[in-house]
Formats: C-alpha cells, structure tokens, sequence
C-alpha cells in the first residue's frame, strides 16, 4: 500500500473563482429560466441562462453553515448552471477526484480555517492551504471514492424508489378523492384528528423533533428516547403534519412506521396527528398530506402573528374530499398495503447504509482503513 501524504485542493484541479457572476434577486426574477443558479450550499433559484457546463465541486465560501453543518460544506454541480460569488469553484481532474474532495470536507474539521465572528468566511487562501491527507497511489484514492460512491448511489437509488412510489400515491389520491366528480364530504367524516394515546407521564419513550420530519421519506429518520412531559402523542398508521410556519410550507409529514407493535411515541404539541377510519387505509392520511390542494388549504387556516402562525385544526377539518365509494376505498386499500412493505423495507435499509457509510467515512479518509 502507498504512503500517506499531504495534499492540496490545486493539487486534484483548478479553482475557477473568477468566472464567477453574481446576480440580485430582481435580476434573477427577470431571467427565470432552466438553469440552476447556485449559492454557498445548494440551488437558490433557476436562470435562462450558464455559465459553466461539466461536472464541478462547489465549495462554501461564507455563511452560518460553516459552522453549523446543516448542508453539505462541498457538493457536485453536474451538466448546465450558474454559480454566486458565495461559493468555490472547483474543476477536478477526475470525476473520482471530485468524490475524494466531498467526503474529505464531509469529514474535516474547518473551524481553524475560517474568518469572520459574524460571517464565517473560508476564504481562497485559506481553502488553499488546507491539507488533505489522503494515501499517495491514485488507485487507493480511486478505490477509496469507489466504496463510498457505491454507497451513495445505493442510498440514492432507494430514496428514488420511495419517491416514485410515493408520486404514485399522491397521483392515485388526487385523481380519486379530489379531481373525480362525485358526492363531497369534509375531511372530518374519514379522519380523526389528534386521536387519544396513553403515555405515562416521566416514563421514556420515543421522541421526534419537528425537524425529523422529511418532505420526501416515508417516515421520521431521527428519533431518540426522552422522557415523556407533554407533548403530542402517536403511534404506527399515525400521519405527522407540521401545523407551524414554515414547517407547514415546506412539506413537512411523516407517516410513522418505526415504533414496536402498540409502542407509542410523542413529540412537540405543533404536530398534527391524523388517523383515518378503520374502514380506509391509514396510509390515507398520509397521501392526504402530501397532496398540495390540502397543503394550500391548509396554509390557508394559518392564524396568528407572522412569525409565529399555526393551522386551526377546526377549520382544516373543513376541507372536502370526494366521498369515497365501496369501490375506490378497496382500490387505495390495496394498492397502499402494497406499496408500504417496500416504503419500510427501503427507509430501514437507507438508514442501514447511511449507519454503514457515515462509520467508514472517518476511517477510510483518515488510513485507519486501508483499501488496496
């Protein structure tokens, strides 16, 4: 096996900072297009027109997430788009060298290369001199990119499946329950809202933080034991909707599959726990929530100050669906306990091969796991 050496950023390509364009929010609006526009950590708006075409590495260059981690620090910008002044750009030699560079920031320590107490700042000079211990032989780097991708790309492929299937879902739904012609009925005749649990008060159960709700996964990812206080209560079948800005406007809805046969778990008093009639499928609230007439509807019982709205449940349980007959209620019956086997069984291997790759991650970057 080779040895281990230190590394720079210019040593796997070229920064091409300088091609950089920053447009405001007015010139964007002005030229809506295709083309994503990136920022210092992801997309924040689409343009009609590129700048670069190809496979890149964009780096943060400033901003809270430098210190707090939320989103990746370094990620691939693939194909047409355009990139701000608040991100590194970063053209790899190789498309593996390009995955080498986004598990090492994944797993570095930055603090002691950033500026700035109010805006942290990870200027050029200092991206420049960051070391980069990786083993010398390009083999073992592209060996290294290679176990890790493998896992990527597997994560991804079940978070793809439980996407389309879940679309699937909400187009049976709409075409069902809310565009078909047919007699109407509140919400409120198929579900129950915030039914009763019994959860002994100081005994530990499980807890999921608001910020565990997905907009794209079939159920909360985090969860962990607390001791239960107050909060709101619920068990598997149960749908979590957001009732608080901006949680409500950005999607957030669980469908809770993770709990142990009659186990009940809890959480803050802003979800809003729903439950069909035992005659539809629970996966029924679920589809519902992920329906965005409900959404808008919902968005529409906000009440309170601007920072601080939250849904009146009484008035969301207005909203109306088409009455389900006989016929359709046996179709999303089935056609729901066909789907969730496969939901559960990709959510559980997902968080299996993110357990597995966030383990291997430190240890494979760092030599302490080696790879021929």
């Amino acid at each position: 096996m080779s040895e281990w050496r230190s590394f720079t950023i210019e040593d796997f390509g070229e920064i091409q900072n300088q091609k950089r364009v920053p447009l405001s929010a007015m010139q964007r609006a002005k030229r809506a297009g295709r083309y994503p526009y990136y920022g210092a950590s992801g997309v924040v708006d689409y343009i009609d027109d590129f700048i670069f075409d190809g496979e890149y590495v964009l780096i943060s260059e400033d901003g809270e997430n430098l210190r707090t981690r939320n989103t990746p620090i370094a990620f691939k910008a693939s194909g047409k788009f355009w990139v701000n002044n608040h991100a590194h750009i970063l053209k790899c030699r190789e498309s593996c060298l390009s995955n080498i560079i986004i598990y090492y920031f994944k797993n570095l320590d930055l603090n002691p290369f950033i500026s700035g107490a109010v805006q942290p700042k990870l200027n050029k000079a200092s991206l420049l001199s960051i070391p980069i211990l990786l083993p010398e032989s390009e083999v073992e780097q592209k060996s290294i990119a290679s176990i890790l991708s493998s896992l990527d790309d597997k994560i991804d492929l079940l978070h793809r499946q439980n996407k389309t299937l879940e679309a699937m879902a909400e187009t049976l739904f709409r075409q069902w329950f809310v565009e078909r012609d047919g007699d109407t009925c509140t919400i409120s005749e198929l579900i129950q809202f915030n039914p009763s649990r019994k959860l002994t008060k100081g005994s530990a159960a499980p807890y999921v933080e608001m910020s565990a709700l997905s907009t794209t996964t079939f159920h909360p990812d985090a969860w962990y034991l607390r001791e239960f206080s107050s909060g709101t209560k619920f068990t598997n079948g149960d749908t979590l909707l957001a009732r608080i800005t901006p949680c409500l406007e950005n999607g957030k809805a669980a469908y809770v599959c993770f709990l142990k046969n009659d186990e009940v778990a809890w959480g803050s008093t802003e979800y809003i726990v729903m439950r069909p009639h035992n005659y539809l499928h629970s996966f029924f609230a679920y589809a519902l929530a992920r329906n965005r007439d409900f959404r808008d509807y919902a968005e529409g019982c906000l009440e309170g100050s601007s920072g601080r709205q939250r849904v009146n449940v009484d008035h969301l349980k207005n909203y109306q669906v088409v009455k389900p007959s006989n016929e359709t209620t046996m179709l999303f019956n089935s056609f729901a306990s066909s789907i969730i086997p496969k939901l559960h069984a990709n959510s559980r291997q997902i968080k299996s091969l993110e357990k597995l790759r966030d383990t291997l991650l430190p240890k494979l970057m760092s030599g302490e796991v080696r790879v021929s």
